[in-house]
């Protein structure tokens, strides 16, 4: 199935949050390449939330949480900072089946046991206690109830150290990490995981250029060379591809669970 990003909503134009490395938005021509690996991941959790109680646990800018609500009973987004939820009411929220909640992912203060579906994209590896987050996603998870989680992968991400990089990440996982975590601590059955790679077009430009497409696109932007420029805005979900091959040479992981 294709969902695409539901567009603003709003009788005037919502301003864009600010750039600031933490989260991704959209409408940003360089970002572009980030936007659409969460984008992939937004994609995959709403073929399986049709129809579905649906609650984005950390759900940011909005965007997300408007894919899934385009097919689910009800989308709830729950964003800790009030200014980034109220940007994403304004922008998502006249969206019948779509709601924003401020509020911490590990207290949300939702119901037990009255969800369907909990997706948790590109969060995980900023919280500080995983355990405690995965403790009250079982809570508000109907039994059987399914946890899609997406996470970088450490062993790409960052390939020499057990220390993040990213100034916003906390812990980052390999992919017998993630399954631990989420198997001993948080109690869930992993029944899925995937790993994302670059489709045809992406390796295309790698193989050329003899150079991994990430670290060209994290050069300064005004470094890039002017097809990397166009390759990039040019970017959409298509470019990526899940596979249950090669788990420890992929960009991202994503986990399907049940409660």
């Amino acid at each position: 199935m294709t969902v695409e990003p539901t567009a603003p909503v709003a009788a005037e134009p919502t301003p864009s949050l600010p750039l600031t490395g933490e989260r991704t938005v959209p409408g940003i021509p360089e970002e572009n390449y980030w936007f659409q690996r969460h984008v992939v991941a937004y994609r995959f959790a709403a073929a399986r939330s049709v129809g579905k109680r649906v609650v984005d646990s950390g759900s940011g800018e909005g965007y997300g949480t408007a894919m899934l609500g385009a097919v689910a009973a009800s989308a709830t987004g729950v964003e800790l900072v009030e200014t980034v939820a109220e940007h994403a009411r304004r922008r998502y929220g006249s969206a019948e089946a779509v709601d924003f909640l401020t509020a911490d992912i590990c207290d949300t203060g939702l119901p037990t046991g009255e969800t369907d579906v909990v997706v948790n994209l590109q969060v995980i590896e900023h919280l500080p206690d995983v355990g405690r987050f995965l403790g009250e996603q079982r809570r508000i998870l109907r039994p059987g109830g399914e946890l899609i989680v997406a996470t970088p992968n450490r062993l790409t991400f960052t390939p020499h150290s057990h220390e993040p990089t990213n100034v916003f990440h906390v812990e980052e996982f390999s992919p017998v990490e993630l399954v631990e975590r989420l198997t001993d601590v948080g109690g869930f059955a992993v029944t899925r995981l995937l790993g994302l790679h670059h489709g045809a077009r992406i390796t295309a430009a790698e193989d050329a250029t003899g150079r991994a497409f990430t670290d060209m696109v994290l050069q300064p932007v005004e470094e890039w060379p002017r097809w990397l420029h166009t390759l990039v805005r040019r970017i959409g979900p298509r470019d990526f591809v899940w596979s249950e091959d090669d788990l420890g040479d992929s960009l991202d992981l994503l986990a399907v669970c049940s409660a």
